[in-house]
């Protein structure tokens, strides 16, 4: 399977666009638990790093980036350009909270 090329610049250094294909998106929804909320709520009050949330950030970002990529490859683009990343944390209520990652761009066919 070929590599798609992404990036967040709007043109690829000593290639050429020779087609757009069109805007691809790529999202992921990660619940984190209470427990995790917890002892990262605690970390953050006596200071260090949450292993646990960089984890589950770390996951998203590339659930994200896999489905951006697919869908790109979907359309025959082998590169995305003006790729933007989105981080969004959405309360739950009492039962914790949800991660969104969210990534565009625009699936080009480059030479």
């Amino acid at each position: 399977m070929t590599a798609i090329i992404i990036t967040t610049t709007p043109a690829i250094e000593g290639r050429s666009i020779a087609e757009y294909k069109g805007v691809v998106t790529g999202e992921a929804i990660l619940g984190t638990n209470i427990f995790r909320d917890l002892f990262a709520g605690i970390r953050d009050i006596v200071g260090g790093r949450s292993a646990s949330y960089e984890e589950v950030l770390r996951n998203a970002r590339e659930t994200a980036f896999r489905e951006l990529e697919d869908q790109a490859r979907h359309l025959g683009a082998n590169a995305v350009v003006g790729v933007d990343i989105d981080y969004e944390n959405i309360s739950t209520g009492s039962s914790g909270s949800m991660l969104m990652v969210s990534v565009s761009g625009t699936a080009v066919v480059v030479r």
